[in-house]
């Protein structure tokens, strides 16, 4: 397992990151057989856990709290805060009020007195970014996390941040944790760069395209709408909807060039995640112990220029050909209202 410096930090995490989303009551339900695969992981050289409150109404971050007994101090753990817990307003969010509420939540299922990473799950532009800067930077200089850093934030939110942290004297995020694989590489014309240039570090989520990429997709060919991400999500996999259509050619390609390599389509997908300078740390999120063998197995692969170039020609540098599951989008695209002046006042232009 090879290791990486963690955003300036002097945090070493490994190349591969395990993500738990699937423990729990969304994937695997069996908490003893969650804590064998999140050991199994461990064993295996990695060091870098990521979960969040969220994942299956906090569920996971027991799962993780269990497992991590006896190995805490040699782990960098990592959680997340935004989305809403439990009915009501206030409840959610970016606001000090909540992230002070949240992250005793955390601390508690996690069996731990220290987070070694606190991520803003998504933005919150109801909220003023120093508000949550302010209160994160808190938590820090009282040693109740000891970094954070954000999650699928755009380009323009990260360079906000981080002048707002200069300008106000506070603590800067450490992090972006944006999606990234073979299909969805929209991150590498302005989040990569501007994370480089700004020295963070980038836990890229989704290296399998939400089992787009899983390997058990094909052009052509009948898919299982009843279990696994085909029944959460149908229209990613549904070949007959015109906007698939460019995934799923590519899916072909990409699928005969890890055949011409003589590795599987998970295995040339989770490589291609760790390639770019930019990265330090791939999440990789299994429900079985199969699942997580089959992403070691990418782990340990490197890929040489001539492949990437092969990669490049299939899936243009910066093209997504999708939009990743569970991405953020801006308000300014979902709410009509942002984008049309007030009735009143376009009658009187007119």
């Amino acid at each position: 397992m090879r290791y990486r410096t963690l955003g300036g930090t002097g945090i070493e995490v490994s190349v591969h990151c395990l993500g738990t989303m699937m423990f729990g009551a969304v994937g695997n339900p069996d908490h003893d057989d969650s804590a064998r695969i999140i050991n199994s992981a461990l064993d295996a050289g990695i060091n870098f856990v990521d979960t969040a409150d969220m994942y299956s109404a906090g569920e996971s971050e027991q799962i993780v709290g269990k497992a991590l007994r006896g190995r805490r101090d040699d782990v960098v753990l990592a959680t997340k805060v935004h989305f809403p817990m439990g009915e009501g307003p206030n409840r959610g969010g970016n606001s000090r009020r909540w992230i002070m509420r949240a992250v005793e939540d955390s601390l508690r299922r996690l069996d731990t007195d220290w987070i070694d990473l606190y991520q803003i799950h998504r933005p919150d532009h109801s909220t003023d970014i120093e508000e949550t800067l302010g209160a994160l930077t808190d938590l820090v200089r009282q040693g109740k996390i000891r970094a954070f850093g954000c999650s699928t934030f755009p380009a323009e939110d990260v360079v906000e941040a981080y002048h707002v942290a200069r300008d106000r004297g506070l603590h800067r995020f450490r992090t972006e944790q944006p999606p990234y694989s073979l299909v969805a590489r929209g991150i590498e014309q302005h989040v990569l760069p501007t994370c480089q240039r700004l020295g963070m570090g980038v836990l890229v989520w989704s290296p399998l395209a939400s089992g787009f990429l899983s390997g058990k997709v094909r052009a052509g060919q009948p898919v299982d709408f009843t279990s696994g991400r085909a029944s959460l999500t149908p229209a990613r996999f549904d070949e007959s909807i015109p906007g698939n259509a460019a995934k799923f050619a590519a899916l072909d390609k990409l699928t005969e060039l890890a055949a011409d390599l003589g590795v599987t389509l998970p295995e040339l997908a989770v490589a291609f995640s760790a390639a770019h300078p930019g990265v330090t740390s791939v999440i990789i999120g299994p429900r079985t112990q199969e699942h997580l063998d089959a992403a070691l197995k990418g782990a340990a692969l490197t890929l040489d220029d001539a492949t990437l170039d092969r990669i490049d020609e299939i899936v243009p540098p910066g093209t997504d050909l999708y939009r990743a599951d569970g991405a953020w989008a801006p308000p300014q695209l979902t709410d009509p209202v942002r984008r049309r002046r007030p009735l009143a006042e376009r009658a009187a232009a007119s």
